[in-house]
């Protein structure tokens, strides 16, 4: 069930139904304090790499400090991955969300690693010819930062959208123009923002009126919007940002229903420790804090007269490269790997979720195969050759002198320098009777306990409260069986996304054997969060 919102939240509900104050509505002072305290949330869950674009452009919008380096690191690793990929994505949409961050740090999405992000972005023959939320995203990046006013698939995109409204006002993903399908709202949202900034052509104009007089009439009693049948945060959150782009408040008449604005009904999926639920009783994933924490960040710069969210020209210009060191608070003995054996691989792995993971560790010698032609990425892992790979990822000296403690390690054996390495730096233990049994296999759990260990000395917060463990493992059906001890690392690697949620299903296992494929995985995602890769 949703936990407790915060106690002004709900003391103001409570003076609501007694009929004793305004709502909310959107007081500047207030919205800072709330904007401040999701941007604490963030900064404790995002880790600053390729994939975090939302997070990352909220946090810049919001003027909110963040870690010295925090910025730099996602630059460095986003151009990593941008080359990597050799300029070219699946989803054209990516263009756009990538040219959003890079915009709202400062950077220039012209030249992301030799990569110009604006070229596909400006080919309205492919992201015209996905659903209408190419052309939207296209829209919005463009204006971002008011990148090639003169290119004529911006006016395309415009015509398009246009050609898309529906019989009531409205947009749907689907819908054709004049059709009588109904209005989604995050559509509809999300095409208002971007034909925001053209409302000096009278169509749009007259395009953005039906809009929003289509919101107004779907706006529920609460003031928060549905989707799809299903009342979410995501919904009013979007919403709430294109009132920004438009500039209008969310105290606006048309956007007040028996006295609640958006902005009351997003923060009733507000929590505690600052994020926001998905619906009002489920959805702890990071996307409806994103767009619930972006959605906060547009109405402040509303209420205080700023440029809008999208509309980046006062971002601050970055200036020169950063240096590719690490997280800030690293251990002084953490060396990033190199490259050292270009082209690895390993044929069992091609195709498998694992491979990219796989082939980067394999071309810094992190990991190495079974034989030379397979790496075996369903077979388990016993606890030696964990601490092998542990300790070659952080770039720790291997020293045997801290194996002594284990009466199973002989100081000849080939992993003696690795065990004793771990153990020295704090990353293994023993199984107790001072045995460390390094030929036992290795589960998830156990796994995850180093992982997080590794990762503080990497510099990163691995710290969770009880209600933040509960929050990250309890959405799977066997979180009970997760030994204490093993609980908070556990959920710190779901917060970090070194594990991912949607990789399981119901269940979390914690005592299953860990395969070699996962171990590589939750290696590579480590190293890339603590900008080691």
């Amino acid at each position: 069930m949703r936990r407790t919102c915060r106690f002004f939240a709900l003391l103001l509900c409570l003076l609501l139904l007694l009929g004793t104050v305004p709502v909310l509505g959107a007081d500047a002072d207030e919205l800072q304090k709330l904007v401040d305290e999701t941007a604490a949330y963030q900064l404790g869950a995002v880790s600053f790499t390729h994939g975090c674009e939302w997070a990352i452009m909220a946090l810049a919008r919001s003027g909110c400090a963040v870690p010295e380096g925090a910025f730099d690191r996602y630059w460095l690793d986003v151009k990593d991955y941008v080359a990597a990929h050799e300029g070219r994505f699946r989803m054209y949409t990516e263009y756009a969300r990538l040219t959003l961050a890079i915009t709202a740090i400062g950077r220039d999405p012209t030249d992301v690693g030799g990569y110009d992000l604006l070229e596909p972005i400006c080919n309205f023959a492919e992201m015209g010819a996905v659903p209408i939320n190419g052309a939207i995203w296209a829209l919005i990046a463009l204006d971002s930062g008011g990148y090639r006013p003169d290119d004529p698939a911006r006016q395309r995109y415009v015509d398009l959208l246009l050609s898309r409204q529906l019989a009531d006002g409205g947009f749907s993903l689907v819908g054709k123009g004049g059709g009588d399908t109904p209005a989604d709202t995050d559509i509809t949202a999300m095409t208002l923002q971007a034909l925001a900034g053209y409302r000096d052509q009278k169509a749009v104009s007259k395009a953005i009126d039906r809009a929003l007089d289509c919101l107004s009439q779907m706006q529920l009693a609460d003031g928060g919007f549905q989707t799809m049948g299903i009342t979410t945060s995501e919904s009013t959150a979007q919403v709430l940002v294109a009132l920004g782009e438009l500039g209008i408040s969310p105290e606006d008449s048309r956007f007040v229903k028996e006295g609640n604005t958006p902005l009351d009904a997003l923060l009733s999926f507000r929590q505690a420790d600052g994020s926001f639920l998905h619906t009002d009783e489920a959805g702890m994933g990071s996307i409806a804090t994103d767009q619930a924490f972006y959605a906060l960040v547009a109405t402040l710069r509303t209420e205080r007269g700023m440029n809008s969210l999208y509309k980046m020209s006062d971002a601050e210009k970055a200036v020169g490269e950063p240096e590719d060191t690490g997280l800030p608070g690293r251990h002084p003995d953490i060396r990033k790997a190199e490259v050292t054996k270009p082209g690895a691989g390993f044929p069992d792995i091609r195709g498998k979720a694992c491979q990219s993971a796989v082939e980067a560790l394999a071309a810094r010698e992190i990991i190495n195969g079974m034989t030379d032609a397979s790496y075996e990425p369903d077979a388990t892992m016993t606890r030696a050759q964990y601490a092998a790979i542990i300790v070659k990822a952080l770039g720790l000296t291997p020293d045997k002198s801290g194996a002594k403690a284990f009466s199973d390690v002989p100081e000849s054996s080939w992993f003696a320098p690795y065990v004793g390495t771990a153990c020295a730096y704090g990353i293994v233990e023993g199984r107790g009777s001072g045995l460390f049994d390094p030929q036992g296999t290795i589960n998830r759990q156990e796994a995850a306990v180093m992982t997080a260990r590794a990762a503080a000395l990497c510099g990163m917060d691995t710290s969770l409260d009880a209600d933040g463990i509960r929050m990250y493992i309890a959405q799977f059906t066997d979180y009970t069986k997760v030994s204490k001890w093993a609980r908070e690392s556990m959920a710190f690697c779901f917060r970090a996304e070194i594990l991912v949620s949607d990789e399981f299903e119901e269940d979390i296992e914690p005592m299953r054997d860990i395969t070699r494929g996962e171990v590589a995985q939750m290696v590579y995602r480590l190293l890339r969060k603590a900008a080691l890769l």
